[in-house]
């Protein structure tokens, strides 16, 4: 009964959002962060950036586990042509919620699924639409003193307390979250790695 998984699936990333995502399907993998260095290169295409990292990810793990087949991903917030990486002070934080405040940005995420033994690799890029509300000052003063920007693109949590400036998605929820799950269920039943029983 339920999801079944062929041979042995491994998350080569410990983001809590992606943790939590697939557990909440009820997949059953293992978690083995990749190292990999995650630097922007000049010129790369927002696409090209989390492609690229979700490939390179999956691809470091796999070398280690040739038998299983690994999911990487990357996930980055665009706005104005910009990348918004992941603020590393108060400061930091409450400038991109300014940049964010009463706009439009777009949210990126690449994933990649591979496996050395079988030298298969398949890899998507998803986009969503995300429309901010406008932000007072007291509210990112506020916000920046929790701990939740820090380790997120674009300096909030779309499941979190950062849900309340967001007035629209188009595209993916779980996309802006860190995996778009719906895309991630057609690549894996394409595969055949995973299956469902009645």
């Amino acid at each position: 009964m339920g999801l079944q998984t062929t041979g042995r699936v491994i998350l080569a990333s410990a983001s809590p959002r992606r943790i939590e995502l697939l557990q909440q399907m009820g997949l059953r993998f293992e978690i083995l962060p990749s190292g990999v260095d995650e630097s922007f290169r000049e010129g790369e295409s927002p696409r090209d950036h989390v492609l690229r990292l979700a490939e390179a990810k999956a691809g470091a793990v796999s070398l280690r586990r040739p038998d299983a087949w690994v999911l990487g991903a990357d996930t980055i917030v665009v706005i104005d042509g910009e990348i918004l990486g992941k603020p590393s002070s108060p400061a930091e934080a409450i400038a991109m919620m300014r940049k964010l405040s009463g706009r439009e940005h777009r949210v990126f995420t690449g994933f990649s699924m591979t496996s050395a033994e079988r030298a298969a690799t398949v890899s998507e890029a998803v986009e969503s639409a995300v429309t901010f509300r406008t932000i007072g000052d007291d509210e990112a003063a506020w916000y920046a003193a929790t701990d939740e920007p820090y380790d997120k693109a674009g300096a909030y949590a779309v499941q979190g307390l950062g849900a309340f400036f967001i007035k629209e998605i188009r595209g993916s929820y779980t996309n802006v979250m860190g995996l778009p799950l719906c895309e991630v269920v057609d690549v894996l039943k394409k595969l055949r790695i995973l299956s469902f029983a009645g």
